[in-house]
């Protein structure tokens, strides 16, 4: 049986392979320290549990309407507008069964084919690759560590070609921690106006930043700019809640529509128990309690993180300023060899240190060969057993 030429070209996920080859180290009985984790490692706070507990016990079991329950759809409404200020009704939201659900239909919303779509690169993985499912054309603008892995709105203005029809903003970043400020968005905000641009804002990460920064939505700067956006954002990250599978998006009315009626024949409704613990989560006091000693806990080690790389002969990294991850530029470290292998990349640069106990994700996998990505969502324990291990092996190589 032949595969379509559309799936065919989709790449795995580096991030998936290196932690199953981590997973496989550990059930041999190796012992390996994992910076790959793309989700807090706290568990659902107990209030939330409870909720699902009470959830199964009314029966609360059956299907809901494809676009999610109008319960959910209020709270996030609820959200929206105490956090960014943002009115929305019901008929704008649509829950899904996780973000990166949502982001594939809204890009298959927005981008037809040989659409053009802007990605700011170093970006997350999967990106590039919802875009080519959806037939569009991933236009890349690499953003340099001086900037802070930004995108500036005159290299922004600079790819706008006839065909460019959404950019995909990403802040707080993954991979790279970085937060856009209020200035730069509002820069890029009146471009996107005076072009006519769609952008789809992925802001999963946005209660997760530090050292005084606010996150700000693009669909703050104006009426307009808010009609042309459409929000990505999450139970998963916020509230610990990954395997609940619950994403959302918020977005003009016409959009919202297309995207509601294209995953009643995709997903149909998100898990009825996660919806209806997702909507205590939100209006609980005790979720903001929760965030706030989360972050405190995830800003402590980024801090640690970067006071023990910052000394490290041959490798240069920014101070992240949201998310859990810290970048780090390894190229200079290029051309030494481990154990008679020459690291020549980011790739074989992680194949190496995962035989010194250290398993981490390639920065190729994020359209930044130069560099790693290593997650702060595990232990301060883990946290310096594992850069000590990644210091001794860079130090071995020669």
């Amino acid at each position: 049986m032949c595969v379509s030429k559309k799936v065919k070209e989709i790449a795995p996920s580096l991030t998936l392979e290196i932690t199953a080859k981590a997973k496989k180290m550990k059930a041999d009985g190796i012992s390996v320290i994992g910076f790959g984790a793309g989700e807090p490692d706290f568990n659902t706070p107990d209030y939330i549990v409870e909720s699902a507990k009470k959830a199964l016990d009314i029966g609360f079991t059956k299907y809901t309407p494809a676009s999610g329950t109008v319960e959910l759809k209020k709270a996030i409404c609820q959200k929206f507008l105490k956090d960014n200020g943002l009115e929305y009704t019901p008929e704008q939201i649509v829950i899904s069964s996780g973000a990166k659900s949502s982001l594939y239909h809204a890009i298959c919303a927005i981008v037809d084919d040989g659409d053009e779509v802007i990605l700011p690169s170093p970006y997350w993985l999967t990106y590039p690759e919802l875009i080519k499912l959806a037939g569009g054309k991933c236009v890349y603008v690499p953003t340099k560590k001086e900037n802070g892995y930004k995108m500036t709105a005159s290299q922004f203005a600079d790819v706008i070609t006839d065909k460019t029809k959404c950019l995909i903003l990403n802040t707080p970043n993954n991979p790279t921690g970085a937060v856009y400020s209020e200035n730069e968005i509002k820069e890029i905000a009146k471009i996107c106006e005076e072009k006519n641009i769609f952008v789809i804002s992925d802001e999963i990460y946005e209660k997760l930043v530090y050292d005084g920064e606010e996150h700000y939505s693009i669909a703050q700067y104006s009426p307009k700019m808010k009609d042309l956006t459409v929000i990505i954002n999450g139970m998963s990250k916020t509230y610990a809640m990954t395997g609940w599978r619950i994403g959302y998006l918020a977005g003009p009315v016409n959009v919202v529509k297309a995207i509601s009626s294209m995953q009643s024949h995709t997903t149909s409704n998100a898990c009825s128990i996660s919806q209806y613990a997702s909507v205590t989560a939100l209006v609980d006091p005790k979720g903001e309690q929760f965030i706030c000693e989360m972050q405190k806990v995830f800003d402590e080690r980024r801090k640690l993180m970067i006071e023990m790389l910052s000394d490290v002969p041959g490798i240069v990294c920014i101070q992240p300023k949201g998310a859990f991850y810290v970048f780090v530029n390894v190229a200079d470290l290029y051309g030494k060899a481990f154990d008679g292998v020459v690291i020549k990349d980011s790739l074989t640069f992680a194949d190496c240190a995962l035989k010194r106990g250290v398993a981490l994700i390639p920065g190729v996998a994020f359209g930044s060969d130069d560099c790693i990505r290593l997650s702060y969502a595990i232990s301060i324990e883990d946290i310096k057993e594992g850069l000590n291990r990644l210091i001794s092996f860079i130090k071995e190589l020669k």
